[in-house]
Order: structure tokens, then C-alpha cells, then sequence
């Protein structure tokens, strides 16, 4: 119950902070608010979570949370794009380019990713322009072509070789296009508070490919109406998936290992990160 109250209340100021930085009357604002809307936050909730275990309040955390969240929120709207997975739903809601258009998709997410950064720069992130520039860096390297991107455009390039890739190549592949953002949130509270990164870095690294597993035992398992996306895509376009390579209980016995991997390297913090290891835990039994 600890774990849910906080990872709603982080949700929520992190959702009124992005009110605050997406403003305006044009499409393409009302189109980022749409792609900002709902979901877990997770990613920003590592960040203030993070930030908690090493002595910062919430209002320290909360703009590199929003930055986090502002970021994934682009890596979505594009990723939806017929070009890429061609989805009709995220969250429960129309994709933004069903909604809008392709093109206002492909606008708000290039505008969702520069107020990512933008957010960073900003003194009210950190007071300190060398921790800024940290984070900046950090989270560029984590987006781009040796993180998410990267993975991603894996991602597209086995399937369209329909090259089935194996268990090294398919974790690798995760470990960019998933992992790379959470690993990233998950050592960003310790650099807000000038605090070493490894520990929290080293149980986000494992959580990430958890967290990947876990969706695509959902993408096998899941219901579309709890998940609010579809399901069952992956196994369509004959996809190298954990679940493809391990089969379902081998899935789940490595992301079982995983959460154990991630909450021992919270081993320093002692029993004050029980909340991380509750999100742990949390990651492979979610249902969305």
C-alpha cells in the first residue's frame, strides 16, 4: 500500500507540473497534454523516489520527473506511428495521430522531447548548471543512438529481415529501447542530490529488462481493455520476444530473478528503499 500511495502521489505532481510546462491553444498543444495524459509515470517516480532515498524533498525531484515523463511520452506518440507499430490505442485512448493527424503526432513528439531537455536546463531542476548538464547529457545518451533509439531501430530491422534474433541479441535490443530510459530515471535522484548513482542505477538497469519481460507476457496474456493497448501483436508479426525465446514460465522465472537482482543492489539503502523493492515486485505482476 506504501508503494501505491507514493507512486500515485508522485504521479500527480508530476502531473501538475507538466500542466504547467504544456501550455497554449494551438493543436499541437492540445495534442502533447493528450500524449502526457494518464499512465503510471513510473519513470518520474523513480526520479523523486530516488531523490527521497538520498535526503531531497519532492518539489527538488518533480521537473526532472516531468523531463522524464515528457520524453517517454514522445517516444510513444512516435513509436505509435504507422510507420512504426501503427497502434489505434495507448492508455485506454486514441493515439495521438488517430486523434490528430500524422503529422501533429510527429510535431508534438519532436516538441514533447526538446521541453524534456528544456526542463532539465531550467535552475528550478537543480540550482547547479553542472548537475544540469549531467542530467542533459545523461538522458541524451539514454534517448539516442546508443539507447532507446538504437534499440529501437533493432527493433524494426529484425523484424523486417524476419531474422530471428536470440536471447543475447533480444536482451541487448531491451536494454536500449526500454531499459535505457529507466536506468536513466532510476540514478537521476542520487545525481539531483550529488549522491553516488551506481546502487540505484544498478537495480533500474535490472528492473528495465523486468519491466520488458513483464510486457510481453502481457502482450501474450493481457486484455486489451486492462492494458489499454492491443495485444497479442507481437506474436502476430512473428516477433523475438523473452516469451518467443523462454516460453511463458521461463519469462517469468527470469523476470523473477531480475526483481531479486534489483532489490539487492538496494542493499545500501537498507530498509528505507522497501518502496523500491514493493515497485519491483510490482513491475512483474502488473495487468497494464
Amino acid at each position: 500500500m506504501r508503494f501505491a500511495a507514493r507512486l500515485t502521489g508522485c504521479a500527480a505532481r508530476i502531473g501538475a507540473r507538466l500542466d504547467t510546462a504544456v501550455t497554449g491553444g494551438d493543436p499541437v498543444h492540445h495534442a502533447m497534454r493528450h500524449a502526457v495524459s494518464g499512465g503510471k509515470r513510473l519513470r518520474g517516480f523513480l526520479v523523486m523516489e530516488g531523490a527521497r532515498l538520498n535526503g531531497l524533498d519532492d518539489a527538488d525531484a518533480v521537473t526532472a520527473a516531468a523531463a522524464i515523463e515528457a520524453l517517454h511520452a514522445y517516444s510513444l506518440v512516435h513509436d505509435d506511428l504507422p510507420a512504426m507499430d501503427d497502434d489505434d490505442l495507448r492508455r485506454g485512448l486514441p493515439t495521438v495521430h488517430v486523434k490528430w493527424d500524422d503529422a501533429t503526432a510527429i510535431l508534438a513528439g519532436d516538441a514533447l522531447q526538446t521541453l524534456a531537455f528544456e526542463l532539465l536546463s531550467r535552475a528550478d531542476c537543480h540550482p547547479d548548471p553542472a548537475v544540469r548538464v549531467a542530467l542533459v547529457a545523461g538522458l541524451a545518451r539514454a534517448a539516442g543512438a546508443q539507447g532507446m533509439v538504437l534499440g529501437q531501430a533493432r527493433d524494426i530491422a529484425a523484424e523486417a529481415a524476419r531474422t530471428p534474433l536470440d536471447l543475447a541479441a533480444i536482451t541487448d535490443l531491451q536494454a536500449g529501447k526500454t531499459g535505457a530510459l529507466i536506468e536513466w530515471s532510476g540514478g537521476a535522484g542520487a545525481t539531483l542530490a550529488g549522491a553516488d548513482p551506481a546502487p540505484l542505477t544498478a537495480y533500474a538497469r535490472a528492473l528495465g529488462l523486468a519491466f520488458q519481460i513483464a510486457d510481453d507476457l502481457l502482450d501474450v496474456e493481457g486484455d486489451a481493455a486492462a492494458t489499454g493497448k492491443a495485444v497479442g501483436k507481437d506474436a502476430a508479426a512473428g516477433k523475438a520476444t523473452f516469451v518467443s525465446l523462454l516460453g511463458v514460465d521461463g519469462a517469468r522465472a527470469r523476470a523473477g530473478a531480475l526483481v531479486a537482482q534489483a532489490c539487492d543492489a538496494l542493499a545500501p539503502y537498507g530498509p528505507r528503499a522497501e518502496i523500491l523493492r514493493d515497485c519491483a515486485r510490482f513491475v512483474i505482476d502488473r495487468k497494464a
